[in-house]
């Protein structure tokens, strides 16, 4: 007689008890082998049944006479005709239906979940990786991933952290010292920030190098605080009496050059960001003696939960080189 049906009132996961399910016997046949059972059932035929499943017959056979053994019962009767289940067989085949169905189910489910997860991504970065990285690293995604919509929310590296910890976001990209709190990260580049001034303001004539007092004690133009670049800024120079008062505080990168262009004084920004304007000579680079204004360009997403799907192809495509990126 077939064993009854579970209660449907027990909660997932509970046995009748209220407690929760002993491990499986190991008695329970694989799933692969329950595939091979039912295409047996189907065809009569180990070997038509081995086709199926894209065995060979010995090896086919092998895993039934496993199972037989696994469970302790005949579950073929074999003949030159073909092979026909014996009654356990039978029995154990519409078990094995069950739990292949269900199987496909929890398949199916899944690759849904895949999908939807795959149907976007949402990204957060920095201003300066937004602005003069990303867009080669969206439009390589773009070729990998067509069907994959990407939104990107551009800010300073404080505001990407914070849209990673509230799951606004599903990877992020950060400058600065280190890794913010509650975030995982790797590096993927290395950053060099350059002091740049208009062609008519005086460090751009002067024949010897701007002392990191000087640059501590001069008005600059500055990011706001929050950005990598002030962070980075702030740290080089805490040991030389610190910033002083900004003469401007901007929160993006083309504010800041168009304000540095009109000759207001000087700035602070990547060198990934002054290509264009330096070639041109609209900004000319001003040398700071004894200290390295250097930082690392990070890939961050939240603590233990390494990027999957597009965030994980994305990560992959920040190895190739886009643009002005300078190791």
């Amino acid at each position: 007689m077939a064993p009854s049906e579970p209660s449907a009132a027990l909660p997932p996961g509970k046995g009748p008890s209220g407690e929760p399910p002993a491990p499986l016997s190991h008695r329970v046949p694989d799933l692969g082998a329950m595939v091979l059972l039912l295409a047996v059932a189907r065809h009569g035929s180990l070997g038509r049944a081995a086709r199926e499943v894209g065995v060979s017959q010995p090896a086919a056979s092998s895993r039934i006479r496993s199972m037989e053994r696994q469970l302790g019962v005949a579950l073929l009767d074999r003949s030159p005709r073909g092979s026909r289940l014996t009654g356990a067989g039978a029995l154990v085949t519409d078990w094995a239906r069950r739990v292949v169905e269900a199987a496909e189910a929890f398949d199916a489910g899944a690759q849904a979940l895949r999908d939807r997860r795959d149907s976007r991504l949402r990204v957060a970065a920095s201003m300066t990786i937004a602005e003069y990285l990303m867009p080669g690293w969206l439009i390589a995604l773009r070729a990998e991933r067509p069907g994959t919509a990407v939104s990107l929310l551009a800010g300073n590296s404080a505001a990407a952290a914070l849209r990673l910890l509230s799951g606004e976001a599903d990877l992020g990209f950060v400058e600065g010292l280190s890794v913010p709190e509650g975030l995982d990260g790797t590096v993927i580049a290395h950053d060099r920030l350059v002091v740049v001034v208009a062609p008519s303001h005086p460090w751009a004539r002067r024949r010897t190098q701007v002392t990191p007092r000087e640059l501590a004690e001069a008005p600059l133009i500055l990011r706001e605080h929050g950005s990598g670049t002030r962070q980075v800024l702030d740290a080089a120079l805490a040991v030389h009496g610190g910033l002083a008062r900004p003469l401007l505080e901007l929160s993006s990168t083309t504010a800041v050059k168009g304000a540095a262009e009109s000759g207001a004084g000087p700035c602070v920004l990547s060198e990934l960001a002054l290509d264009e304007e330096l070639s041109a000579r609209r900004l000319v680079e001003v040398p700071v003696a004894g200290i390295r204004l250097r930082r690392q360009l990070r890939a961050v997403w939240p603590a233990g939960h390494r990027p999957a799907g597009p965030a994980r192809d994305l990560l992959s495509l920040t190895a190739r080189p886009f643009g002005p990126a300078r190791g």
